[in-house]
């Protein structure tokens, strides 16, 4: 049976901010609910995703920003970069892990530039939304078999 994650849930302080910054990084609006008593359910899904974020009012008792190392894949680092930054994002520079298997919880293990040997799987940068939930674009140009 195909299983495949289609949804994950943010802690926010604003929906609406938060909603101003994930539109602004051109990302599609998938619904935008008011409800009763002030619910709000806000959904995003990036280009090409089959996975979307959710963020609202009353959606979660999570407390905002509490998320870290959501990932996000793409196949050029250095246009990604150059993208997220042209948005006004503060996007952190390429970095490459000093062990090249993963990157590190925060910045331990960190080495500037993107992966010397440009091997997919092996450059990263991160930027975090307005309230600290924390992304991670992995550059991956070629899957390994059977991904």
């Amino acid at each position: 049976m195909k299983q495949s994650v289609s949804l994950v849930t943010l802690g926010v302080t604003d929906y609406a901010r938060a909603k101003a910054f994930y539109e602004s990084l051109g990302w599609r609006l998938d619904a935008d609910f008011p409800g009763a008593d002030g619910f709000r359910v806000v959904q995003f899904t990036p280009p090409g995703s089959e996975c979307s974020v959710i963020f609202g009012q009353g959606v979660t008792n999570m407390a905002p920003g509490s998320i870290n190392g959501l990932q996000l894949t793409v196949t050029d680092i250095g246009a990604a970069r150059s993208d997220l930054a042209a948005r006004g994002v503060d996007v952190t520079e390429p970095f490459h892990d000093e062990g090249g298997v993963f990157h590190h919880a925060g910045t331990e293990g960190r080495v500037p530039g993107p992966d010397p040997e440009g091997s997919s799987y092996g450059s990263f940068l991160c930027f975090d939304d307005p309230d600290g939930n924390e992304w991670f674009v992995q550059e991956i140009r070629e899957r390994l078999p059977g991904r």
